[in-house]
C-alpha cells in the first residue's frame, strides 16, 4: 500500500516501486487521502492520483475525510488531526486489501524538519530519533481510539534518507508529473515555518545542516533502542504488580538505577497508564523523578493527564489519582471496620495480616528508642485499659503525636501533615482504647501512651504480614 498525495516524493516513491514489483514480487495499491481542506484544488489532487493508479494499471482507493471538523471534534490541531485520519485511513485499506506494508514518501529534509521541530518541543531520545525507517503501526498512539491496526501492518519509509533534491531531479529525469500543495507555503504551519524560515537561517551557518540533524536521528536512534533494552530489564527486575490503572515498583530497587534509567522508566509507565499521553513535559518527570529519590514514605508528585506518584514504605506506586491500591507492606481497614485487640495474645487483621501481643515486664529504654521498624511498638500497659480495639479513623478524632509534648491536634490535619495520601487515610489502622488513639499504626505512637523510665507495665505490639 503507497500513500500517495500527488507530490513529487509519493510519486517518486510509487515509480520506483512499481518499476521493481515484478523482480520483487511485489503487489502495489495505491492509497490517497483527501483531507477536505484546500477545496477543488484537493478535488483535483485526487482526480490525478486516480489517472496515475490507471495509467500503471494499478488499484487506487480514495477517501474524503473532514479534517478541520475532526480537529474540532477531537481537540487537535489541523496537522495533527491531518496526520490522524491520514494514517487510520492507509490503515484501514491495508487491512481491506491485505497489504502487510505501507509505505510513504517522507525524505530525508522531512527528517531534518522533524528532528528540529521535536527538538524545539523539548523532546528526549525518543523524539529526537525523528521519524523511523519503519515501525508497527499498532505501536503509534497516535491512533489510539481509532480501529486496531493488524499487529503485523508496518509503516515504512524508502526514500527517509534521500534528499528532497534528488527526488526532484528524479522526477525530472523520468518526466514525472506532479502535483504542488499550496497550502506547503502557509508559514503559519509550525513546519512550514522552519522549512522556510528557520532552516535556511541555520543554512547560513551550516549549509550542512539538514545532514547534521538527520545524522542526529540515526545515531538517537541507535542509542535509544540501547536505552530501551536496559529500561526493560529494569522494569522486569522492579516491577511488583501492575494494574490497568496502576504501576508498583520496589523503591529501593528504583533509587539503585542510573538517572537516565529512572527517567525512561516514569515515562514508560506513563505511557503504558495512558497511550495516548504525548509531550510529556520535563519539568513534570523531573520533580516525579527526584521526589522518588529524596521523598519521605507518603510523598506525592502530581504527574500530566490526572496520574500521580506515591512513595510506601517499600514501594513507588504510579497510578490514575482516583485509584485504590494500597501499599501492600503494611496493614490497613475498611472504612468503619472494628476489631477488638487480643492481649496477650493474636489478633487477625484483613490481607492475611495478624498483630502479635505481649505483656512484658523488662525492657530497654534504648532499644525502643532506636526501634527502626515501624510496625513494632512498646506501649504503656496502664494506657490500654481492658477492650483497646483497632479501627479506622472517625469523624472528629484527635491525636496526641509523641514529641509534641501532650499537645493535641486533629487527626485529619496530621495525617495532611505527615503526606499521607488522601485515598489512604480512611484505612489506616489506630489502636484506640476508650476515646483515645494511642497509635496510628506504623506512622506514631501517641504521647500519653509512652513507656517511660517509672512505667510498671508494658505492652510489646508487632505486626507481621502473610
Amino acid at each position: 500500500m503507497v500513500g500517495v498525495s500527488g507530490g513529487p516524493d509519493s510519486v517518486t516513491l510509487l515509480n520506483v516501486l512499481h518499476t521493481i514489483a515484478g523482480a520483487r514480487d511485489l503487489e502495489v495499491h495505491i492509497a490517497h487521502l483527501n483531507h477536505g481542506i484546500r477545496g477543488p484544488a484537493a478535488d483535483e489532487d485526487a482526480a490525478f492520483v486516480v489517472d496515475l493508479a490507471e495509467r500503471k494499471g494499478l488499484r487506487v482507493h480514495v477517501e474524503r475525510v473532514d479534517v478541520p471538523a475532526l480537529a474540532e471534534t477531537e481537540k487537535l490541531s489541523l496537522e495533527e488531526a491531518a496526520r490522524r485520519a491520514r494514517y487510520a485511513f492507509l490503515c484501514r485499506v491495508a487491512r481491506d486489501v491485505g497489504a502487510r506494508q505501507i509505505a510513504v514518501g517522507h525524505n530525508a529534509d522531512d527528517q531534518a524538519e522533524t528532528v528540529l521541530m521535536h527538538l524545539l518541543r523539548g523532546a528526549g531520545p525518543a523524539g529526537l530519533r525523528g521519524m523511523l525507517p519503519a515501525a508497527r503501526l499498532s505501536d503509534y498512539r497516535l491512533l489510539d481510539g481509532c480501529e486496531r491496526p493488524p499487529a503485523d501492518l508496518t509503516l515504512v519509509r524508502p526514500l527517509l534518507n534521500t534528499p528532497r533534491a534528488a527526488i526532484e531531479a528524479y522526477c525530472r529525469e523520468q518526466g514525472l508529473e506532479t502535483r504542488f500543495d499550496h497550502s506547503n507555503l502557509d508559514t503559519t504551519y509550525f513546519r512550514n515555518k522552519l522549512r522556510y524560515d528557520v532552516l535556511p537561517y541555520l543554512g547560513q551557518i551550516n549549509p550542512r545542516i539538514s545532514e547534521r540533524l538527520t545524522n542526529l536521528a540515526e545515531v538517537v536512534r541507535a542509542d535509544y533502542r540501547l536505552l530501551q533494552e536496559f529500561v526493560s530489564i529494569a522494569y522486569d527486575t522492579l516491577l511488583i504488580a501492575s494494574h490497568p490503572d496502576a504501576v508498583v515498583f520496589d523503591l529501593a530497587l528504583w533509587r539503585e538505577q542510573p538517572l537516565s534509567i529512572r527517567r525512561a522508566l516514569l515515562r514508560r509507565t506513563l505511557c503504558q497508564l495512558h497511550r495516548s499521553l504525548r509531550d510529556i513535559d520535563f519539568e513534570h518527570t523531573e520533580r516525579a523523578v527526584e521526589t522518588a529519590q529524596e521523598g519521605q514514605t507518603g510523598a506525592q508528585a502530581t504527574l500530566p493527564h490526572n496520574l500521580r506518584m506515591t512513595i510506601g514504605y517499600t514501594t513507588l506506586t504510579i497510578s490514575e489519582r482516583n485509584a485504590l491500591h494500597l501499599p501492600a507492606e503494611r496493614p490497613w481497614l475498611e472504612p468503619g471496620q472494628v476489631i477488638r485487640v487480643t492481649i496477650p495474645g493474636i489478633t487477625l487483621l484483613p490481607g492475611g495480616w495478624t498483630l502479635e501481643a505481649r505483656e512484658i515486664t523488662h525492657w530497654s529504654m534504648t532499644t525502643i528508642r532506636e526501634n527502626p521498624n515501624p510496625l513494632v511498638q512498646w506501649m504503656d500497659a496502664a494506657t490500654l485499659g481492658e477492650t483497646p480495639i483497632l479501627r479506622a479513623r472517625r469523624e472528629g478524632d484527635r491525636f496526641q503525636p509523641q514529641g509534641m509534648q501532650g499537645a493535641e491536634v486533629r487527626l485529619s490535619d496530621f495525617l495532611i501533615n505527615i503526606k499521607m495520601p488522601r485515598l489512604w487515610r480512611d484505612h489506616l489502622p489506630l489502636v484506640v482504647a476508650g476515646e483515645s488513639i494511642l497509635w496510628v499504626v506504623g506512622t506514631r505512637l501517641s504521647e500519653e501512651a509512652l513507656v517511660r523510665p517509672d512505667t510498671q507495665r508494658a505492652i510489646y505490639f508487632r505486626l507481621y504480614g502473610p
